[in-house]
């Protein structure tokens, strides 16, 4: 199982939006050049968050995203769901069916494949897991983690004041 690399352009940059003031955008331009990242895919990528209600689109010359809603109710899972879609990771394809014995009807094949109920209940506490880390709890971990002056420059780099 991998994400693509969308997912983590995603979780970086919507980061960046959570200091935005409510009644401030930042732009694509400004998110691509802070990372050196395609300002093309990471276009496609907040297009995906849009559709998703995560960010909100501003139309306009000083136009950009924001958060939809507060950070707290924005899930690492909302994030990659939006990204990646809604597709299981594993994909169970019945082969039991093709078996020799069920093949030939001697034997009733049981109504759940053990496979897919392991497979299905990993993804499952796998979500549930990315369903508690939000991006409230990310910006906090990045507070513990790096320096504040890090922090801080990074908060004026996308200051519509100083641009």
């Amino acid at each position: 199982m991998q994400y693509s690399v969308g997912v983590e352009y995603a979780l970086h940059c919507l980061v960046y939006l959570i200091d935005a003031p409510s009644n401030e955008s930042i732009g694509i331009k400004d998110l691509a050049e802070f990372q050196g990242l395609s300002e093309t895919f990471l276009s496609k990528v907040f297009s995906k968050l849009s559709k998703a209600n995560i960010v909100i689109s501003v139309p306009g010359v000083k136009g950009g995203y924001r958060l939809s809603k507060p950070p707290e109710d924005i899930s690492f899972w909302d994030v990659i769901e939006a990204v990646e879609g809604p597709k299981p990771i594993f994909q169970c394809k019945n082969i039991k069916d093709n078996g020799y014995l069920y093949r030939e009807g001697c034997c009733s094949a049981p109504s759940s494949c053990t496979i897919n109920l392991v497979m299905l209940s990993a993804e499952k506490q796998m979500r549930d897991y990315l369903r508690k880390k939000t991006l409230a709890w990310l910006n906090e971990e990045l507070d513990r983690d790096l320096s504040k002056q890090v922090r801080e420059e990074t908060r004026k780099y996308f200051s519509k004041s100083n641009k």
